[in-house]
């Protein structure tokens, strides 16, 4: 198993850091070769379920999720705070889960991804190296997100970090 971790700090306030790294399908904008089909209607939430396809056709794999804890910014049991998001991966090839905890921090938010992921038929001594490949690949598409390129960010407000 394989853990990471990425933090990001935003001149976006938490609401729209929030719903910027929840918006499942704006993922797949950056990650080559992959595209994310959501599985279940209306808005996101817990219960949702999508699919990421990595490859080429037949060439490929898919990595199912299923979000089992919604938490946005300001709605927890405590009243304003951080947004917590868990996703469960239950895929043949990738499983494992990620969190994703959007705070307000000054003006802007603070963004934290945590990820475990296990790879099917990948040995332990890896591990280092898909963290690592982890952080580069999600902390790309996690800049990108809260710089708002893509399905519904286009031309959104600037982050910094």
């Amino acid at each position: 198993m394989s853990v990471f971790r990425i933090e990001r700090r935003t001149g976006l306030p938490p609401a729209e850091a929030w719903r910027r790294v929840t918006d499942w399908q704006a993922h797949a904008v950056g990650v080559p070769l992959t595209r994310v089909r959501v599985l279940t209607p209306g808005p996101p939430g817990a219960g949702t379920r999508f699919t990421a396809r990595t490859g080429i056709g037949p060439l490929g794999f898919d990595d199912p999720m299923a979000v089992v804890r919604w938490e946005p910014p300001g709605t927890g049991p405590g009243g304003p705070g951080a947004g917590v998001c868990r996703l469960e991966k239950y895929g043949r090839v990738v499983r494992g889960w990620a969190e994703i905890a959007v705070c307000a921090e000054g003006p802007g938010a603070r963004v934290t991804w945590v990820e475990e992921l296990r790879v099917r038929g990948l040995p332990r001594w890896a591990d280092p190296l898909l963290a690592r490949a982890g952080r580069r690949v999600f902390g790309r598409e996690l800049d990108r997100l809260l710089r708002g390129r893509g399905p519904g960010g286009a031309g959104a407000a600037a982050a910094g970090g």
